[in-house]
């Protein structure tokens, strides 16, 4: 008789058995935590310290931008206010107080979209305008209505040494000047553009007091203009600093330049020579 070979199916399906009651029992130690693998406790978070900023020169103007109630008076809800404004702006510390920062970058940020929106700066579709918009405290470059360099802040001249206004153009640059009046100060990326008068970027506070006449940038914003302009380029400056409107001066010295200015307050061995649009122009210095 033939022997015949034993079934391997009950074999085959009992290792399937154990495979397939194999897997939940895995699976079930698995989903079962560990005690050190517990969540941590919910932590709440510190609640937000009292705002107790006193007022602020720019009290009044921001409460008008913020839709407060325009007293000039520092509240709770007007510093709460404020210090949300002043961490939208990245200004440290944000303490809530109306400062000239506060206020000068919120009026950049406005300006973003349409700097030009009142129509002060003329519009030039053959070159390039760089617009110094005194009131406003900013400036920006634009080819007919289109905006090439975004509104940045500025400092300008301070009363009796205001920034010349109209129209103007750049006949000299030089990128590491230090100032013959001011103690060599560093004048980084200068770009002059009326009788001493100079587009240049400043290590100290745009929003202190004012320039000796020069328009003042943060120097990475007076590195970016030097690449964007050049001997010949054209700059329209409008208006008034707030605060710089002449007032204090003598009737006999409110037409004076401010190397005029300079030398009869600190005398003359020191002023450069005046410039002017007829002056040969020089080279650009590296």
């Amino acid at each position: 008789m033939k022997a015949t070979r034993p079934a391997r199916i009950p074999v085959l399906a009992g290792l399937i058995a154990v495979a397939v009651t194999a897997v939940p029992v895995a699976s079930a130690a698995a989903a079962v935590p560990s005690a050190s693998a517990a969540p941590a406790a919910y932590t709440a978070p510190a609640p937000e310290p009292p705002c107790t900023a006193p007022t602020g020169p720019y009290q009044k103007e921001l409460e008008r931008k913020l839709r407060l109630p325009v007293d000039g008076k520092q509240s709770p809800a007007d510093c709460v206010a404020i210090r949300k404004l002043q961490r939208q702006l990245n200004i440290d510390p944000a303490d809530g107080r109306a400062t000239a920062k506060t206020h000068g970058l919120l009026l950049v940020r406005e300006a973003r979209k349409n700097p030009n929106a009142a129509g002060k700066c003329p519009v030039r579709y053959g070159y390039s305008v760089t617009c110094v918009d005194l009131p406003r405290q900013l400036l920006w470059v634009q080819v007919g209505k289109k905006v090439t360099f975004a509104p940045v802040p500025i400092r300008s001249g301070i009363r009796g040494l205001e920034t010349r206004t109209g129209w103007h153009r750049i006949y000299w640059r030089h990128k590491n000047h230090f100032s013959t009046i001011y103690n060599n100060a560093p004048m980084p990326y200068s770009q002059f553009f009326s009788g001493g008068q100079a587009l240049h970027g400043t290590y100290g506070d745009l929003f202190e007091a004012g320039s000796g006449g020069c328009v003042n940038l943060y120097v990475e914003d007076a590195a970016r203009l030097w690449k964007k302009l050049g001997v010949g380029s054209r700059v329209y400056v409008w208006g008034a600093k707030p605060g710089t409107r002449v007032r204090g001066l003598q009737s006999a010295d409110r037409h004076l330049t401010d190397n005029e200015l300079l030398i009869k307050e600190f005398g003359g061995e020191n002023i450069p020579v005046e410039w002017t649009l007829d002056t040969p122009l020089n080279p650009t210095h590296p």
